[in-house]
């Protein structure tokens, strides 16, 4: 299946994944890039559809649930604190590999990837994780080639970041990537945010053990 998606697609949606203890930045990093991008609608969705308690304690509502979702565009995982029970929910983990499966493109910010791993979508590919929780998020899954020094890896359709701010500069590489360059220039730019734009470069790979 070829995910990389052209200009002539006029409309893309990402669909954010929430649960308790998701780190805010992990969303709202790549959100505030998106929303600078008119082709690019964005909701939040969780198993049961309400308001779900970041790991900083702020609320965001999901407006949505997964039996709502006709189609899942792009599937957007976050990490925080809440994954490290979540990546042993048996439920949850069912329920992420499902909306997973049907998306088009699959990412990941910080240890989202190691739910990703746990809910068996990352077999067969490359990714990539939070540095200061490296060896934990890397314990899960079975062939997962896991990438120590990359602030964000790209493999098919499926797209991981390294710590928290690292998904911002996943997000303008995937919004160049599905867009043009210039769309991603430009959604940094109305953010004032100078991203990385090599993904092999990674300031942060040696806090990893």
């Amino acid at each position: 299946m070829n995910c990389r998606m052209t200009i002539s697609e006029a409309h893309r949606r990402v669909t954010v994944v929430l649960f308790p203890g998701f780190e805010l930045l992990d969303v709202f990093g790549p959100v505030g890039l998106f929303g600078h991008v008119p082709e690019i609608e964005v909701e939040y969705v969780a198993n049961i559809a309400g308001p779900i308690t970041s790991a900083q304690g702020a609320q965001v509502i999901a407006t949505r649930c997964a039996a709502d979702l006709e189609t899942v565009d792009i599937l957007l995982v976050p990490g925080g604190a809440g994954s490290r029970t979540l990546v042993e929910d048996a439920e949850f983990l069912d329920w992420l590999n499902n909306l997973g499966s049907r998306a088009r493109l699959v990412a990941s910010v910080c240890t989202g990837s190691a739910l990703l791993a746990a809910a068996g979508l990352l077999e067969g590919k490359r990714a990539t994780s939070n540095k200061l929780a490296f060896d934990w998020a890397t314990s899960f899954g079975n062939e997962v080639t896991w990438v120590k020094a990359a602030r964000w890896v790209e493999d098919g359709d499926r797209w991981s970041s390294s710590g928290v701010a690292a998904g911002m500069d996943m997000a303008v590489a995937l919004i160049s990537s599905i867009l043009g360059k210039e769309a991603g220039r430009f959604a940094a730019r109305k953010i004032e945010y100078r991203p990385q734009t090599d993904g092999t470069v990674d300031p942060f790979a040696d806090l990893a053990k």
